[in-house]
Formats: C-alpha cells, structure tokens, sequence
C-alpha cells in the first residue's frame, strides 16, 4: 500500500514528465510551423529540383575579332545527342539510328543506351542537320538538345596566336584560354520533371534557364597584314628549305601586335590532325607531336639573336657615355679577349672606321669593345634596366624568360660575345619589344593583341590597358640609335632591307645554332619605318636555310616586301609621296 509520500513523489514525477513532453511536443510543433510557413519556398524548390533533370546548354562563346572588327573565332550552331535509359522504349531502334546517322559503332551506342543513369551523351558537336534528322525520328528517350562549337573562318591563319577551344567550349591554347573569363559566358540548363522513377512527366514540360553569351574581343591584330606576312613566310620557308619562319609586326610606340605568324601553322578548325605522323603513335607520343605543332615559338622558345642584339649594346653604350658616334676603332679582323680570339665576319676586317660605320659593318670586334668598356657590372646594368631579364608580359600563354650568364660567372670572355649577341638567349618577342623602347624615345611597352571587350550589340564593355615603363633610354640616345639603324639600312649591311623613298631603319644578323659545328644558321632582320617617327617595327626569323644564310640576303628581304605593301595599307607615306 502507497504512502502519502509515495504518492506525492509520483505524481511530482508525472507532472515533470508531462511538463517535458508538453514542452517537446511545442518545440516540434513550433518547428513544423516554422518549415511548412518559413521555410515553405525553400523545401518546395528542393522538391522540385529532386523531381528535375538538368541538361547543360552552352552558352555562345564570345567571338575574336581584328582591330578592323573583321571576325577571326565564332561560333557555329551543333548539336549534343544524349539519352535516358528509363525513358527508352525501342532500345534496339534507338542503337541502329543512332550508330548509323552519328556514325558510331553498335557496341559503342548500346553501352551507352542500356547504361542505368538519368542521362548519358552519345556524341556532342553533332552537325546541325544530323541533329535534326534524328530529332525526326522522334524516339523516345532521345534528347537532341542545341549548343556551339568554336568556328575560325580563316582556318590556319594565326593558328598559334588565337589557340582553339576543347569538346567543352573552353579555351586550351592562345588568346582563347588568356582571354577564356571574358569569352566563356555562362551556361543555361534545360529542366525536365520527372517521376519517382525517373521518367519525365509529359505534360510537365521543360523549363529553360537561358545562357549568358561571352563578350567579344577585339584585338589588335590586322588580318590583312596577318595574311601578307603569312604569304611571305611560306614563301622563304619553302624557297630556303627552312624549318620555320617566323614574322612579328608591332606598333613600337604602345605595343599593339599587328601580325605573329609561325610557319608552319596548324588547321585551328582540326587541330588534333597530324599530317604524315604515321598510325603507331602511342598516346604519348601523339601529345607530344600536337604540343610541338602547336608551339608559339615567338613567345614559347629562346635563340641567339645574333648582331639584332647589337643595338642594346650600342644603346648601353652611348647611354653610359663609353662611345659616342664619332669615336674610331680599328678592326684587323680580329680581336683578342684574354686567351680568346675573336673574329669578324669579315676577314681581312674593316681598318679604321666611326662606331657609326661600325654599326653599318656590323663589326664584331668595335661591338665587343664597347662591351669591355661598359664592363660586367654596367653591362648588366643595362640588361635588367632595358627590362631582359623580365618577361615581356605579352597576353599569351608559356612565354619563355631570359637564358642569360649568372653575374659571378661572367668574365671578359663571356661578356665579349654577349655584346655581340652570342652566349645566350632571348625570346623573337623580347628582342622586338626592346628595340622598341630604344627607338621609340625609351619608353618599355608591354606587347599586347587584347584591345578591348564588346557586348552582342557591339557596345564597349572594357578598354584594357599595359604598363608602360618610361626612361629605359634617354631622348638623345633614342634619336642617335634611330639615326645609326637608318644609316645600317640606306649604306650598310641592311641595305636589302630598304625601300626607294621610304625611310627605313634596321640591323641584320646571321647566328649560328649550338653545337657552332652543326653548320646550322638562323637569318634574321629588324626593322622599322618611318626611321624618324617609328609607326609599326616587324622582325623575321629563318631558322636553319639552306644554301645562302646570311641575314642580309634572307631576312632582310622579307621585312621589305613585308613593308612594301604594308606601309601605304596603315597610311605611312614615304619622303617623296
């Protein structure tokens, strides 16, 4: 029998438990009030999304245009064809359509159809009227959904400059993945309701999340001076028996690039065709084919410049104030640098002669002179103030640095060739932006193709801007520089450069490839115009011709027909005119 004390302690326990449950129940209560008012929406739309499937649609991929706006990238209309193995019914029609009409294999369609998964892509980049065809059809559980697929009009043209896009739309080389934030866009998702099962409800419908084009760029590039330079490349290249040509055009006073051509180019409609690479590649090997036919090598590789470079020690020279115009040399055809002798490229060498004639005469031992004088310290002064032991910043992907002697180890021998272009390595882009700082009144530019940004009404959306550095040379060593290159030109050793009328300034150059036993040349000419007021500077590269190799005789010829037609195309008058 129950005490009154064990009586009140129950039902002390009865009430708290009561309490308890009373108070769980409120917060369960107060929490389904919450979710089914508050948060009502929210849970409806993950509803939703359970009960929908999602189909990509890529967005129209912003176009690349010239600096005249003519169209070099664009897109064309293809199609992706996908299906959805709970909703096939004739899986045995649908195989046999799609292998015949996408050009598959059976066995490869069928692994596809009759794979368990909420939707699986048979083939993308599917032309439009093939797309449309099986869409007639009309089978079910195929889905025949629209995208784009990048198009370049001029097919190799520029191939390594504006690089070309993978099966996802995205940029892989070039000014396509420099530029892929400002070209990608966003995509949209087509929205299909489906059933427990997975199966569509018909008459649900789709729901359309539209995509966002990317914007187009404009770049500085001129597709005519592109397509002339292209032409004489191929020209030299065939009629030297040449492993490459390459053709830089640039506006030395902002850094605009008006031409970068590298021949041979690749189809940047096919760009994984290998032309006469046999049928036993491994995979590794076929990539390492494709990486080197789509090499840059303007930005990518590094060479000897040769007598090109002697235009940064002259303009190290007169600028430190060890050589002046006037100042005289004498060249016996050799000159002798500690234990080491040097030669002249001519042999009986020039005698007396003004560093103004020796620049004409391009005479190695005046250049290694005025090397000696400046000596190591200022001579690396001079490098890294003139901005080569940076890179040049040029929007495009993998450029090279400089492959220069560490400072300690630089003695008398080794700074003897560098002053005349030898020992070490730049990149073509390097070589072309330095000359244009010291031409152009000493201000560093940065090399640039990106202009500005387009919406799809062709409105400005961005203008993009380069550092500049200014002071790599004063005024005065500009002009003299500028003076002693049209000199080269008019009576020295750049004379097939020149043009009747037009006043042109350059330096030649003739450097031999590692091992200096190969018998294996690089010819090449820089060149600007007008000498006075440079507008537009452009260098060519022959590697490795055969027969005749001489700078003078194989480049410089290039860079004159090149500015023959180019020259009146940019309104750049000659003298007489």
């Amino acid at each position: 029998m129950l005490t009154n004390n064990n009586k009140i302690f129950h039902r002390k326990k009865i009430t708290v438990v009561f309490f308890i449950c009373a108070g769980v129940f409120l917060l369960l209560f107060a929490r389904l009030v919450y979710l089914m008012v508050w948060r009502a929406d929210h849970y409806s739309q993950l509803a939703d999304e359970l009960h929908e499937r999602e189909r990509s649609i890529k967005a129209a991929r912003g176009r690349i245009l010239d600096r005249n706006q003519t169209v070099l990238a664009d897109n064309k209309t293809v199609c992706t064809v996908s299906v959805i193995h709970n909703q096939v019914e004739e899986p045995k029609e649908v195989i046999e359509v799609l292998s015949r009409e996408l050009g598959l294999s059976e066995e490869y369609v069928r692994k596809r159809v009759e794979k368990y998964s909420s939707i699986e892509r048979i083939k993308s980049n599917v032309d439009k009227d093939v797309g449309d065809k099986i869409r007639e059809y009309d089978l079910a559980g195929v889905k025949v959904d629209e995208d784009y697929k990048r198009y370049y009009p001029y097919g190799e043209l520029a191939s390594k400059v504006l690089g070309f896009t993978g099966g996802d739309n995205q940029g892989i080389i070039g000014l396509e993945v420099v530029y892929e934030e400002i070209l990608k866009g966003e995509p949209g998702t087509i929205l299909t309701v489906t059933d427990a099962k997975g199966i569509e409800v018909e008459t649900s419908g789709e729901r359309r999340i539209e995509p966002i084009s990317g914007s187009d760029l404009v770049i500085s590039m001129d597709v005519n001076i592109q397509s002339y330079a292209t032409q004489l490349a191929r020209q030299a290249m065939a009629a030297k028996e040449a492993d490459s040509v390459s053709i830089l055009v640039m506006n030395p006073k902002n850094g605009e690039m008006l031409a970068m051509v590298n021949v041979p180019e690749f189809d940047l409609n096919a760009p994984y065709e290998i032309s006469d690479a046999g049928e036993n590649l491994t995979d590794e090997e076929k990539q390492n084919l494709l990486n080197a036919v789509w090499r840059n090598g303007c930005i990518n590789d590094t060479y000897e410049p040769g007598s090109t470079f002697k235009i940064v020690t002259a303009a190290a020279g007169l600028e430190e104030g060890v050589v002046t115009p006037e100042s005289t040399f004498s060249c016996p055809g050799f000159i002798l640098v500690d234990d080491r002798k040097i030669r002249c490229h001519k042999v009986a060498g020039h005698g007396a002669e003004t560093f103004v004639q020796a620049t004409m005469n391009s005479c190695n031992p005046v250049f290694i002179t005025v090397g000696l004088r400046l000596g190591v310290d200022n001579y690396y002064k001079y490098f890294e103030q003139f901005g080569l032991m940076q890179k040049t910043g040029i929007d495009l992907p993998g450029e090279a640095g400089t492959i220069m002697h560490k400072k300690e180890d630089m003695g008398n021998v080794e700074l003897a060739t560098v002053a005349f272009g030898q020992s070490f390595q730049i990149t073509p882009i390097q070589l072309l932006t330095t000359a244009s700082s010291i031409i152009n009144g000493g201000n560093r530019v940065t090399p640039h193709f990106g202009v500005k940004t387009l919406n799809e009404e062709g409105e400005v959306l961005s203008v993009l801007e380069y550092p500049v550095t200014e002071g790599i040379v004063s005024e005065e060593t500009s002009a003299i520089m500028r003076n002693m290159l049209e000199m080269v030109v008019s009576q020295g050793s750049g004379k097939n450069g020149g043009i009747e009328g037009f006043r042109i300034g350059g330096k030649t150059a003739t450097s031999q490839t590692l091992p200096r036993d190969s018998g294996r040349y690089i010819a090449s000419f820089i060149g600007f115009a007008p000498a006075d007021d440079p507008q537009v500077i452009a260098l060519a590269i022959v590697n490795n011709p055969q027969g005749v190799y001489y700078g003078g005789q194989v480049a410089a010829p290039i860079v004159r027909q090149l500015f023959e037609n180019i020259l009146p195309y940019l309104g750049i008058m000659g003298y007489n005119q």
